[in-house]
């Protein structure tokens, strides 16, 4: 007799199933009720009909004595079943993107946002989310994301986005349960514009959210998406041709008076002055972001009053201390501070002409 065994009473009418023993000597009988009955082991017959309504006829003979009942066996525990992933047509091939949901959309200055993850194609995504600051990274989240889904990764503070300009996403595609077409892990660099975060129209609808997101594409169909680079030999070549060019004879444009009291945006960041950076060293491009800055400042060097913003990002703080260096050395008569932070946080300087 062992547990599941279907039983009937030998002194009564019914029986049940065998659920498990009490000592050597009681077996717990579960009736068509569900109620576990304790009977004497030496009381029940093992049967194989379900008809246990019948009167049982004493014995002529006495019966045996009954061996004692084998243990119970350990019941193997029910594996969790698990949902079988839907894939969608194209979805094979990778596509990632990073979103960035604000809270109170309404409230750009102060709201907070929520980061999430956003896996659009058929593959398991085993990742890691970090921000880098002074050459360090730092993790602050990893897991596996499923195919076709979202993942919300963290909620962002006012004050965490100035951790937030340098961020890394690294992930290994696979698949489970089943073969599938292997493809290269990749780890992700981007740079991000706080200031972004600051203007309406960044954000835009999405097909993943009901409300407006600043969406940043990671991967696209198998392909990184990164800023464009451009070597500092292409650079040199392409401004010696146009160096080299005939001028073209302008056309007479009706003249136009700048208000004076306006202010000038100049946004320094590498991948809005260049097409790329690809080749291309730090110094080289940290100059070529000075010589940007200074042709803005002789521009508007004149125009007493005028009010200048230069962006260039918190970072590591070298190309803020190399602008207030110049500012410094070549124009010791105009004031400078930093620049709004309800604007621009902590990564651009405003210059006003004296």
């Amino acid at each position: 007799m062992k547990i599941g065994d279907r039983v009937r009473f030998l002194s009564d009418v019914g029986g049940g199933i065998v659920r498990g023993f009490q000592g050597k000597n009681i077996v717990l009988v579960e009736d068509e009720d569900g109620f576990q009955i304790p009977t004497p082991i030496h009381d029940v017959i093992v049967v194989t009909t379900n008809d246990y309504n019948f009167e049982v006829q004493p014995e002529s003979k006495p019966a045996e004595k009954a061996a004692a009942p084998a243990p119970p066996q350990p019941q193997p525990a029910e594996e969790e079943e698990e949902m079988e992933v839907e894939e969608r047509d194209g979805g094979d091939r990778i596509s990632l993107y990073l979103d960035f949901v604000p809270v109170n959309i309404k409230e750009l200055s102060k709201t907070s946002f929520e980061c999430y993850l956003v896996n659009d194609c058929n593959y398991y995504l085993s990742f890691a989310y970090m921000n880098k600051e002074n050459g360090s990274a730092h993790l602050r989240q990893q897991g596996t994301i499923e195919p076709n889904t979202k993942l919300r990764l963290e909620r962002l503070e006012y004050a965490d986005l100035n951790d937030m300009e340098r961020l890394t996403i690294a992930f290994v595609p696979f698949k489970r349960d089943k073969a599938f077409a292997p493809k290269q892990p990749m780890s992700i660099d981007i740079r991000l514009d706080l200031t972004k975060f600051y203007k309406l129209h960044t954000f835009r609808p999405s097909i993943f959210f009901d409300e407006q997101v600043m969406e940043l594409p990671l991967v696209v169909d198998d392909q990184p998406i990164r800023p464009l680079s451009f070597s500092a030999q292409q650079l040199q070549n392409a401004m010696q041709e146009k160096g080299d060019a005939a001028p073209k004879t302008p056309k007479k444009q009706p003249a136009r008076k700048l208000d004076p009291h306006a202010t000038i945006e100049v946004d320094l960041h590498a991948h809005e002055l260049l097409d790329t950076t690809a080749g291309m060293q730090p110094i080289d491009i940290k100059e070529y972001q000075l010589k940007k800055f200074r042709e803005t400042m002789d521009a508007h060097l004149k125009e007493k009053g005028r009010r200048l913003v230069f962006i260039h990002g918190k970072g590591d703080g070298v190309l803020r201390k190399a602008i207030l260096d110049e500012l410094k050395r070549k124009y010791p008569r105009c004031e400078a501070q930093d620049a709004s932070f309800q604007q621009y946080g902590f990564g651009a300087t405003l210059v006003i002409v004296h």
